[in-house]
């Protein structure tokens, strides 16, 4: 149990009282210079930023930006605890790169748990029963959303599919019969894996019948893709968060399915063309974060890596910054020209076609794409070439690329959804090929 002494307790009541106050309204100026303060103090005792001199507003301004590179290089240069002194331990999947060492103390637990429990707070119901469908082995996603549901009251389990030996599909199933869920935390690939299986046993409509929501997390998700995965189950689908391994969550889900920072426990910039700049009310670039809860590892202007855009309306009732998500920009392919990131390809996919999954090829030149795309289990072939046609037209004025061919096959590899513990988008849904006829 993490809450096992009176200090404990008391970070949970700080933590809190704290997001409490900031939820659903900009973060002050004094606000933040007095947690950057505590923050900058912390990583003085890092041997990355051991030389850092006294903090000023004007001294963080012009801190170099932190570059993930460089975290990855050596991360145990960040750490302003020992391994031995922290409650768990974790390391990123490693699917750009090494896995990172993240090991956390007690009070990175508490606060990062407490400031998404309290923007999930009003998704849910009194009555809610939640399975958690994510990994559990050395990354903390599951035991983030576990402490979440734990903390809002709500019984739960883990069932991650993968988990060889324990929880398989017809586990799963037979859980699902038992538990009745009626949220669902589930990485985008393996909820589509999900619902083709249950789509070919006839039994989606039964097991969907329980389900007000699912909640995808741990990839990108668009908004198409969300809103056939809704469609297919009866339920509401939502982009539940975003954040990192090392960083923490860094926005969460409002009820109107948008990504809301998490201002509270995150000072935010963007870097631009201009280079990094306060975050702007609109506008796109690369995240910058400075997480101001961190205890076992400092951050301070960290360059995520992710392009985002910033701003748009939202009448949920939380003022702070509504965020868009495009991926990471190591990610994004030339292919003749254009530059396809997760996001375009998946808006393209799910929005043009009913495609339960899709792999893209291309030579080693670059000047042949050929995109793959798997049949529903309820297909009707007689419709694949005006589909085909819909998928150019829209991959012509979002994308700005015409695909050499547009196949259809009846099942693609399972990586290509097997959620984000076990893949990277250019490892499993792009390919180059040596021939391309």
């Amino acid at each position: 149990m993490l809450i096992n002494s009176l200090d404990r307790l008391h970070t949970l009541q700080l933590a809190r009282a704290e997001i409490r106050a900031g939820h659903r309204a900009t973060s002050s100026h004094s606000f933040y210079q007095q947690k950057l303060q505590s923050v900058w103090a912390r990583a003085r005792n890092t041997d990355a930023y051991r030389r850092l001199g006294e903090f000023s507003p004007e001294n963080f301004a012009r801190l170099p930006a932190t570059g993930k590179d460089r975290l990855k290089s050596d991360p145990g240069a960040f750490l302003a605890a020992a391994i031995g002194e922290a409650v768990k331990y974790y390391e990123t999947t490693g699917t750009t790169g090494s896995p990172t060492p993240t090991p956390r103390l007690a009070e990175d637990i508490i606060w990062n748990t407490t400031s998404v429990a309290e923007a999930w707070r009003g998704l849910f119901t009194p009555d809610e029963r939640v399975l958690v469908m994510m990994p559990s082995d050395i990354v903390p996603v599951a035991d983030l959303i576990v402490g979440v549901v734990e903390y809002l009251g709500f019984p739960h389990t883990r069932a991650y599919p993968f988990a060889t030996g324990i929880s398989d599909w017809d586990r799963v199933i037979g859980l699902w019969r038992t538990l009745r869920p009626t949220t669902v935390f589930v990485a985008p690939g393996v909820a589509l894996q999900f619902s083709r299986l249950l789509k070919q046993r006839g039994l989606l409509d039964e097991l969907g019948a329980s389900v007000d929501r699912l909640m995808l997390l741990g990839e990108v998700s668009t908004a198409p893709f969300r809103r056939r995965l809704g469609h297919w189950w009866g339920a509401r689908a939502f982009d539940a968060s975003y954040g990192s391994t090392e960083t923490g969550t860094l926005a969460a889900s409002c009820a109107r399915d948008r990504l809301h920072l998490l201002t509270t426990t995150n000072y935010f910039e963007l870097a631009t063309d201009d280079g990094v700049v306060p975050l702007p009310a609109s506008g796109s670039g690369r995240l910058v974060v400075t997480p101001l809860n961190l205890h076992a590892r400092v951050l301070l202007r960290l360059d995520t890596g992710d392009e985002v855009e910033v701003g748009g309306e939202c009448g949920c009732g939380d003022g702070s910054p509504v965020i868009r998500v495009s991926g990471r920009s190591s990610d994004a392919l030339r292919v003749r020209g254009a530059t396809l990131t997760v996001r375009g390809v998946e808006e393209v996919v799910y929005g043009a076609t009913e495609a339960t999954g899709y792999l893209m090829e291309t030579d080693t030149t670059g000047d042949f794409a050929r995109l793959i795309l798997e049949r529903d289990v309820r297909w009707d072939r007689s419709g694949e070439r005006g589909m085909a046609g819909q998928l150019q037209d829209a991959s012509r004025d979002l994308l700005g690329l015409q695909w050499d061919e547009v196949l259809f096959v009846n099942q693609l590899p399972a990586t290509t959804k097997s959620g984000a513990s076990q893949k990277s988008w250019k490892r499993s849904n792009f390919r180059v090929v040596e021939s391309v006829r």
